[in-house]
């Protein structure tokens, strides 16, 4: 258990507390309703950061392990589904754009342990980068979004907050199916599809 494998296993317990955060409000009253949304967003904070730095940290230092490969993407799935069930049970994320990402999610967690017990790592690509950015995105504004609906909720810019914060959802969906599509391509490409289903 180096320092990047700590800082993985962080995000795995801190998905939890982002889930009991985000409910305060729904199961004690709205008088922490407040606190509920600081929390979150610190929650949030917290795990993308430990996201970034696990990664820098290990290839910098040379402390790449099997244990950290099969972690990292778990716990960053277990961690993003966390907060998008959240937003889509509170009705900021529409339905349809988290199934995408679960089902996404889950199909290439499964492809990832397929290759792996080839021996063939799931390299990353554009799309993977670009879906891991709109996730961050998405999380964040749809986070933000129930805070100043909490505390500005008569603002004018909030209609128009909410347009935008649906097409951000949108791009994040479609951005995860495209990822995976290519992750596909690539490994019908490669031949390896071939040699695991025999």
């Amino acid at each position: 258990m180096n320092i990047p494998n700590k800082l993985t296993v962080s995000r795995l317990i801190m998905a939890p507390m982002f889930f009991i955060a985000f409910h305060l409000g729904v199961w004690f009253g709205e008088d922490l309703q407040s606190l509920s949304s600081i929390l979150t967003l610190l929650l949030w904070a917290l795990t993308e950061l430990t996201d970034l730095l696990d990664g820098q940290i290990a290839r910098r230092r040379n402390l790449v392990t099997d244990l950290g490969k099969v972690m990292d993407p778990f716990a960053d799935t277990f961690s993003r589904l966390t907060y998008f069930v959240c937003l889509s049970g509170a009705g900021v994320m529409p339905l349809w754009t988290f199934i995408l990402i679960m089902w996404r999610e889950f199909s290439i967690l499964f492809v990832r342990m397929l290759m792996m017990g080839k021996g063939k790592p799931v390299a990353a690509n554009l799309w993977g980068k670009s879906k891991a950015v709109l996730y961050a995105i998405s999380g964040a504004l749809g986070i933000l979004y129930i805070a100043l609906d909490n505390w500005l909720s008569d603002a004018p810019f909030m209609e128009g907050a909410r347009i935008g914060l649906y097409v951000v959802f949108v791009l994040a969906a479609l951005s995860s199916v495209m990822s995976f599509l290519t992750y596909i391509k690539a490994i019908i490409r490669d031949g390896s599809l071939s040699t695991m289903t025999r």
